[in-house]
């Protein structure tokens, strides 16, 4: 009988803990609801230069002698001829960020902003090209379906 009292002893100190892990109610207490203030819904998302829903280009306020778009010979291979500016879409045909191409016209992607393109699709992605107001020698190519844009040099025509 002396065996009765430690045993209920033992559970007792066994259980307890289980029950501070309960909300009002009874219920058990869900990990995600513990008491330790705000938990944001994602992570950091890493920076990308896109257009915001106000037509506001974010990223592209290091002005015109930012070192990583400053070009010796600007206009190397000669002006774009292609039409520029929102109505004019065109649809990328290949290539990577060093070397791509649609309706036989050929860019390259500022090696700067490469890490910026992971996610383009090369031989598909919608994208309009807008010269760049602020670096001489380079236009901006924004792709219509991520929302984002690159500074891109032209190459010339096929």
């Amino acid at each position: 009988m002396k065996a009765l009292p430690v045993v209920l002893a033992v559970a007792f100190l066994t259980a307890a803990p289980a029950f501070a892990q309960t909300r009002e109610g009874g219920e058990p207490r869900r990990e995600s609801e513990a008491p330790i203030g705000h938990i944001p819904e994602g992570g950091p998302h890493r920076f990308v230069p896109h257009v915001d829903e106000h037509d506001r280009w974010i990223g592209h306020d290091s002005g015109p002698f930012d070192p990583h778009l400053h070009l010796d010979v600007p206009w190397e291979h000669g002006y774009f001829t292609g039409a520029l500016g929102p109505a004019h879409v065109y649809r990328l045909q290949g290539g990577s960020p060093e070397r791509f191409w649609f309706d036989g016209y050929f860019f390259n992607v500022a090696p700067y902003e490469y890490q910026f393109v992971d996610g383009w699709i090369w031989d598909s992605d919608p994208i309009v090209v807008y010269e760049d107001p602020d670096h001489e020698g380079w236009y901006l190519a924004y792709n219509v379906r991520l929302g984002t844009y690159v500074h891109v040099m032209y190459l010339g025509l096929r």
